[in-house]
């Protein structure tokens, strides 16, 4: 009985001291891995550095402490590793002894065994090194399909089907309009995938948009919130925004602005709405529809706001209808221009020059000398300064100029003048012009010209204002008749000398109300309009003779 309770004994430590088979383990390990959840692979991980720490602790000799349970298990485990290696050592040695009492055979048997077991820790250790490359080369994903076309490789659907929401909400805001993908256009495919393989979201969102076709990333360009053209290309419009501020900066320039609220948008737009760099270009150096004004100030007339302006009288009176141009208000605001650029360049430049310092005048008052008349007694001469200005230009013209600082390197000399204090006659001069007729059109301008009409001069030396037969013609400015009468191809024709160097001519006339050698105030009629002479209809020729050479009226005109 003794004998086969001992038998049992020793087929049981046989059976557990029997070799374990490298498949049984592989076997074993995988089905254990294929049961162990994902959530508690991630546990572990995030356990791992909490380990190394507590691990660094004990070793320093801090004993460290915590209220986890996990952990302080984890500290109790290592404490009691003495313990165990002692029990160990003690049972190993018993059963040492235990095995010299064994016959030889038993003894050769057992070495064997025990020479196996180092294998099979191999064979662990390479199982384990296996899992770990495995798992760091695989993981768990998910392909996206737009229409059977797969487009990236994600962490997991969720993240999926919200990278499609976004790229919904996107479209559909950059087109103004309801957007969403079609059923089943879109299929996520969940499985094993390496792990070079997994794609960003930013990546999906893009060629899932691509796909699509409707809308494209890009970047806007808007002058005062107006859509001037988008491009894909990023920094090109902010190139071409530098191109045009380096044209107007110079060695002076403090700084280079646009004078619109210009702004570039990033984000996605329809992709017809795509446009070449050089449309873009084309379009803010361009005009479009809008009004430049010019508010008057003393000491301005119609002419001199139209010349200034690179305009003749007509021009400016086209673009201003309704206006009296002999009677024009300050504060008045006036239409330069209908259109206006749609990107306004404002330079402010630091300059530094030698400016002339305007000198002082003393008058003297001269009863001998007609009121408006002044004669230099002694000239003035004006100073030298050196001056540091700020000067703002918008779009090449001045607007602004800032003295800053002035240093003045000579002084300016006193003039003297005497100014008359006469009273002047109705019909002296004032030195200005005004229009002799009521009408404004001119019909022929000053210079070359080919009427067509035989007898009619190629160099006109005036200019033909249209009016009506008989219409009333007035003095341009006080000053004495000296002519009167029929001059070939002038027809009736009154001369009037101003006495200042200036001379007008009336030419064409029906009749006169005025004779050679009267004085005629500024306004004054003196005739009537015809068409005598070389004359294709009514209408009234107006010069100006300056010094002895005939220059154009219209500079002259207000």
């Amino acid at each position: 009985m003794a004998k086969s309770g001992q038998n049992r004994k020793n087929e049981q430590r046989r059976d557990a001291e029997a070799p374990v088979s490298l498949a049984d383990l592989f076997a074993a390990f995988f089905a254990f891995l294929g049961a162990f959840p994902d959530r508690l692979w991630a546990r572990i991980r995030r356990i791992v550095p909490r380990t190394r720490t507590v691990l660094r602790e004990h070793r320093a000799g801090r004993f460290p402490e915590s209220n986890r349970r996990l952990v302080q298990l984890f500290l109790l485990i290592p404490g009691l590793f003495p313990m165990w290696r002692s029990l160990l050592r003690e049972r190993f040695s018993r059963r040492r002894r235990r095995s010299l009492s064994f016959d030889t055979a038993v003894a050769a048997r057992t070495t064997r065994q025990n020479r196996l077991h180092p294998l099979a820790f191999i064979a662990a250790a390479l199982v384990f090194a296996s899992v770990a490359a495995f798992f760091s080369l695989y993981t768990t994903g998910t392909t996206v399909s737009y229409k059977g076309q797969t487009l990236e490789i994600v962490g997991d659907a969720a993240e999926a089907k919200r990278i499609a929401a976004r790229v919904e909400g996107l479209t559909a805001e950059a087109l103004g309009s309801g957007f969403t993908f079609g059923e089943d256009s879109i299929q996520y495919t969940s499985g094993l995938v390496r792990r070079s393989e997994l794609g960003e979201a930013k990546d999906l969102e893009k060629e899932l948009t691509d796909e699509i076709g409707l809308v494209t990333y890009g970047y806007s360009l808007y002058i005062d919130d107006e859509l001037v053209g988008s491009t894909q290309y990023a920094g090109a419009i902010e190139a071409l925004l530098d191109q045009i501020t380096q044209i107007s900066t110079s060695a002076d320039t403090l700084s280079v602005d646009f004078v619109e609220d210009v702004r570039i948008s990033e984000g996605y737009v329809p992709t017809d709405s795509l446009v070449n760099l050089g449309y873009i270009a084309e379009v803010i150096n361009s005009t479009k529809v809008g009004e430049e004004t010019y508010t008057v100030v003393k000491g301005d007339t119609w002419g001199k706001i139209a010349m200034e302006h690179g305009m003749n009288n007509a021009e400016l009176e086209a673009l201003n209808p309704g206006y009296n141009i002999d009677r024009i208000n300050i504060g008045d605001e006036l239409v330069l221009s209908r259109e206006v650029p749609y990107l306004t360049v404002k330079v402010t430049e630091r300059q530094n020059y030698v400016d002339e310092v305007n000198y002082d005048v003393i008058y003297i008052d001269d009863s001998t000398m007609y009121q408006g008349d002044t004669r230099v007694i002694e000239k003035g001469e004006y100073g030298t300064a050196d001056v540091v200005a700020d000067v703002e230009y918008v779009n090449g013209v001045e607007t602004s100029r800032t003295i800053l600082s002035q240093v003045m390197l000579t002084a300016p000399k006193t003039a003297t003048m005497a100014r008359g204090t006469k009273e002047r006659p109705s019909w002296m001069p004032t030195g200005s012009f005004r229009w002799p007729v009521s009408s404004r059109r001119i019909t022929s301008g000053f210079g070359y010209r080919n009427t067509g009409i035989r007898g009619a001069t190629t160099n006109h030396m005036g200019i033909d204002i249209a009016c009506g037969y008989g219409t009333p013609i007035y003095a341009a400015d006080g000053g004495t008749v000296e002519y009167t009468g029929y001059k070939g191809a002038m027809g009736y024709t009154v001369i009037i000398n101003h006495g200042n160097g200036y001379k007008t001519y009336y030419e064409h006339c029906s009749s006169f109300t005025c004779s050679a050698g009267q004085h005629v105030y500024k306004g004054q009629q003196i005739a009537c309009v015809g068409s005598s002479g070389v004359s294709s209809g009514a209408h009234c020729h107006f010069g100006i003779m300056k010094n002895g050479s005939y220059v154009n009226p219209v500079n002259y005109l207000p």
